[in-house]
């Protein structure tokens, strides 16, 4: 007899359709599995063996083979036990023969005693599930808040293969899951702007940043608050879409890290890692690739701290995903794109001693060494970062200051205006930001007048900028605007987005 079971596969970030097909054949007792499985999907034979023989149930003595369709599609991860283990019980007759196996998809981890397991992207599948036309699926017990979201699809939480069973035959309802509300959810608390001592023009560049999706960079001797102001950006960034809510979701869920009972992301996402960190870490990779922080930091920030301490070709990395918002990854069985549309935020030290320019403390490097330890951060890597913001030392009267600095909910405010403003102008369009304004609209989203054209003309030609240098100059400006609520880009707007781009002029190209 043959059984077809219906399950969704997985590769990057696309889903697609499985037919778990079993075929109980007379013979010698076998148990293949075809349909290009990788290991973990072959080994689905012990652990489905072991979980129906140890909940009670006959497994057949016969010749198996299990097929997973489209054949020419790699099948990879234990989420196909379940779909297998069902198509062995429909096959050998113990289930209901009123058990319709059209309707439905399956998806999970089996262990040894019959419990089911979570798996990576469940929300993926769940959404291709639904547009396969799938009226319900049965998901681990652990994924399936995160699987409710989908609208039109049924989801039924499955803790192990009896109760599944009990709910196959007929013997039991199926509890059909829906994912808590926003409201029900308690408040996530992140480090506040008001407990970062001075420093306002470091938070001014901040909050302009996060108001329109700007990288930047933070440039300080050791101790005077860059990482304290970059850890705090979380708090100011604008509340995310919903749209931008699910593509994050999607990405944290393939990689299999969303938290124990999640359903949705609901703060945008706040990556930092180590300065270890391997090319493949940083932009995804393996053999059937998986995101890298770049991506998972995809609607939020990636923190690079000590910047130059990054590999060469790690930070080189960075300079397509910045530029496209997406990173291409290509492997001999198919290439993957994951989207990265992030805030770049780097934070160095101006020379290996820290104290280069500090007012009080001498440098002790040479200046040869200075320069080569700036010239580790290249000038192309550089010219993507839309704003320089230099993080002086904090005095001793602002420490001890009781003056009440602004909180990051006063501050979030006024991004979320600036946000708003940009989502009515780009109403329509893929664009999310004013930092992802294509060279084609810039003419049309960055009206200047007559003062503001002047300004920039002779800061263009004083200080060499390239043309993407005066493409991110623009875009800075627009988001000033923006803050101030005018539609037209006058000169303190340009002055100030100027001022952003002067650091590199101190340090980089400076006399030795």
């Amino acid at each position: 007899m043959v059984s077809k079971i219906y399950s969704i596969g997985l590769y990057g970030l696309d889903a697609f359709a499985v037919e778990v097909e079993a075929s109980l054949s007379s013979g010698l007792p076998a148990f293949e599995i075809v349909g290009l499985p990788d290991a973990a999907v072959k080994e689905s034979r012990d652990r489905v063996r072991s979980a129906m023989k140890n909940c009670g149930f006959d497994f057949p003595v016969s010749r198996i083979t299990v097929n997973l369709a489209p054949a020419d599609k790699r099948k990879e991860g234990p989420l196909y036990d379940l779909p297998i283990f069902v198509a062995l019980a429909h096959a050998s007759r113990q289930l209901s023969d009123r058990f319709n196996p059209n309707d439905a998809v399956f998806f999970g981890e089996l262990s040894l005693s019959g419990e089911v397991r979570p798996v990576r992207g469940a929300l993926p599948m769940a959404i291709q599930a639904r547009a396969a036309g799938f009226s319900t699926a049965f998901v681990p017990e652990a994924n399936a808040e995160e699987a409710a979201v989908v609208e039109g699809l049924q989801v039924v939480p499955v803790r192990d293969i009896l109760s599944l069973c009990r709910i196959l035959r007929g013997e039991e309802a199926p509890k059909a899951i829906k994912p808590a509300s926003s409201a029900d959810l308690p408040p996530i608390s992140l480090p506040d702007f008001s407990e970062v001592k001075g420093q306002e023009e470091a938070k001014r560049a901040l909050e302009i940043a996060a108001s329109g999706g700007h990288n930047v960079l933070l440039i300080g001797s050791p101790g005077s608050g860059k990482s304290m102001l970059a850890k705090r950006i979380p708090s100011i960034l604008p509340d995310m879409t919903f749209e931008e809510t699910i593509e994050t979701t999607k990405i944290h869920s393939v990689a299999g890290i969303l938290p124990a009972g999640g359903a949705l992301i609901r703060t945008r996402p706040f990556r930092s890692p180590h300065h270890t960190i391997s090319v493949a870490g940083l932009s995804g990779g393996g053999s059937i690739p998986r995101p890298g922080e770049v991506s998972l930091a995809h609607n939020g920030v990636l923190f690079l701290d000590e910047l130059p301490e990054f590999s060469r070709s790690a930070m080189e990395v960075l300079r397509q995903p910045l530029e496209d918002g997406t990173v291409n990854i290509a492997r001999v069985n198919g290439s993957v794109s994951y989207p990265c549309s992030i805030m770049l935020v780097a934070a160095m030290n101006p020379c290996p001693c820290g104290y280069f320019g500090h007012p009080t403390r001498p440098c002790t490097c040479s200046p040869g060494a200075v320069n080569r330890y700036l010239s580790r951060v290249s000038g192309p890597l550089l010219d993507r970062l839309d704003i320089h913001v230099e993080v002086p030392p904090v005095e001793f009267d602002a420490l001890t200051s009781r003056k009440q600095e602004e909180t990051s909910a006063e501050i979030k405010k006024r991004v979320n205006a600036a946000r708003k403003i940009q989502q009515e102008r780009f109403k329509g369009t893929a664009i999310t930001c004013n930092a992802n304004i294509p060279a084609s609209r810039l003419e049309q989203d960055c009206p200047l007048d007559e003062a503001a054209k002047s300004l920039l003309k002779n800061a263009f030609e004083r200080f060499g900028l390239s043309a993407r240098a005066y493409d991110r100059v623009l875009k800075v400006a627009r988001t000033i605007a923006d803050l101030d609520h005018s539609e037209t880009i006058r000169a303190p707007h340009v002055a100030e987005a100027v001022q952003y781009r002067s650091l590199d002029r101190k340090y980089w190209t400076r006399e030795l």
